[in-house]
């Protein structure tokens, strides 16, 4: 199954622009207010977003994020965790140390509350001793269907580290760099779910920042070969978050596309209507979030595909 019906989201108590991870987020952008107000706005939006997705159906396993450790970007905990149809958790080493804090094992607890089972965890953060990162489904997108995951290097995505994951959870590895103009020098995009959002059959992505035309032609390949229509997003609209989509499942099995209103906005009637061939789109407001957290809508979302008990 590419796609669920449950998703594990974090509500803010301290979301703020980050500066452990402004570094390489060319995403993010300064706002001219209190970090207190920031997050006022981020949990507002947090809320809408919530309720969006209720209100089809989806299974949303809301947990409230805690004042200490400080964890400013708690609220995109597909960085951190993944979870998998056989029971197995990953567990993944973070670029930023205030994110490593973000890591909370009460989650295991609360997902078995709700009844999941979890049979194994699979641990990789040792990694950051080494100061090797991957994060996540940001790092890495996953083709369960077609048993393959694609990742953009970046330095928060080691491609040993990558290889090692594909080799524990049995995925053949689809590797390449994706670059974004930074100042007029092109720079790696920090997380690969930025330029891509793989749904069960389609594709959105920004083929213009995979700058190796070999590259781009094996990515293109692979997704093709496997069926997937693919939607040609620009580098402006990855900007306004376009390539961070997630589809998801609501109540009788109803197909989502799930992403910001500002990636809804960017997008033509053409490329709306091609992803509305497929399923329906769900959007809602996450300006603040975008703004100073540099990710959206997908970066919220940790996809739960664990067994039942």
């Amino acid at each position: 199954m590419q796609i669920t019906n449950t998703i594990l989201m974090i509500r803010p108590v301290s979301f703020r622009m980050n500066e452990q991870t402004a570094v390489n987020n060319y995403f993010m952008e300064d706002i001219d207010m209190k970090n207190q107000e920031i997050n006022q706005k981020a949990q507002e939006e947090f809320d809408a977003f919530v309720s969006v997705l209720k209100n089809k159906g989806v299974n949303v396993i809301v947990v409230q994020d805690t004042k200490e450790p400080d964890t400013p970007d708690s609220v995109f905990p597909n960085n951190w965790i993944s979870f998998h149809a056989n029971g197995t958790v990953g567990v993944y080493p973070m670029f930023a140390e205030n994110r490593r804090n973000e890591r909370r094992d009460d989650i295991f607890e609360i997902l078995e509350h709700n009844g999941f089972k979890i049979n194994d965890v699979v641990d990789y953060t040792s990694a950051e001793e080494e100061e090797l990162f991957l994060e996540g489904t940001g790092s890495i997108l996953i083709d369960r269907v077609n048993n393959k995951a694609y990742c953009a290097l970046s330095e928060r995505a080691d491609e040993e580290l990558f290889i090692e994951f594909c080799e524990d959870f049995d995925f053949f590895p689809v590797i390449f760099t994706a670059n974004q103009s930074v100042d007029g020098k092109r720079l790696p995009i920090y997380h690969t779910n930025v330029m891509m959002a793989l749904a069960e059959n389609f594709v959105v992505i920004c083929t213009d920042s995979i700058d190796d035309k070999k590259e781009r032609k094996n990515v293109l390949e692979h997704l093709k070969k496997d069926g997937k229509e693919v939607i040609v997003i620009t580098e402006q609209q990855m900007h306004q978050f376009a390539g961070n989509m997630l589809q998801v499942l609501g109540s009788d099995d109803k197909r989502y596309m799930v992403m910001s209103s500002a990636a809804y906005h960017s997008l033509t009637p053409k490329q709306v209507a091609q992803i509305e061939n497929h399923c329906a789109i769900l959007h809602s407001s996450l300006h603040t979030i975008e703004t100073c957290g540099g990710g959206s809508a997908r970066c919220m979302m940790a996809e739960v595909f664990l067994p039942k008990n």
